[in-house]
């Protein structure tokens, strides 16, 4: 097998069918129309003007201008509009797909993968009551400990110092020992 069949065949099992679903399902309520009968869900969201019309629906005039026509270069466009306006969004530059993955098929999981970033994005939105996609972001759990708090904590030892009551793993052998044979 080649090398390049073999990274496609990798990049094509980490694809997810109920996911891509999911996120399918997701951008059709958020949007209120589906997906044209008869269509792959990579190929309508190739040309950007259904990812555009999502984040413009998720925060209005997120990207202003959204080409319908033009070609390849006018639907890039779009697909980096969409990213940028992500960004501003607040999902995290690491989770966005290249502009290669969606429009040259190249990984569409990224791409649902961004697509639930999207809507983990949501939750920290007050203004957007749903539909959520994905669980909900952990919240911050900030701390504040006493200087006597701190301090206590500093005598304790640790278990992760080897000794538990005077109990220790010295003597353990589990296997057989390594042999280091000189001269040989």
């Amino acid at each position: 097998m080649s090398l390049e069949r073999a990274v496609r065949a990798k990049i094509a099992g980490k694809r997810n069918p109920e996911m891509d679903k999911e996120a399918q399902e997701w951008i059709e309520a958020i949007l209120g129309e589906k997906f044209p009968a008869g269509q792959v869900y990579e190929d309508v969201l190739k040309d950007g003007q259904v990812l555009c019309n999502l984040i413009n629906k998720l925060q209005p005039g997120a990207v202003a201008k959204i080409n319908s026509s033009g070609g390849q270069f006018k639907f890039m466009e779009n697909l980096n509009n969409f990213q940028k306006a992500l960004k501003e969004y607040g999902v995290p530059d690491i989770d966005v797909f290249q502009t290669v993955d969606l429009y040259e098929k190249k990984d569409i999981a990224n791409v649902t993968n961004t697509i639930f970033a999207l809507g983990r994005a949501t939750y920290k939105h007050p203004e957007f009551k749903g539909p959520f996609l994905g669980p909900k972001p952990a919240d911050e759990c900030k701390r504040d400990f006493s200087e006597e708090q701190l301090k206590a904590g500093q005598t304790i030892v640790g278990l992760q110092a080897g000794s538990n009551k005077g109990a220790t793993q010295a003597g353990q052998n589990i296997g057989a020992g390594r042999k280091i044979l000189l001269g040989k």
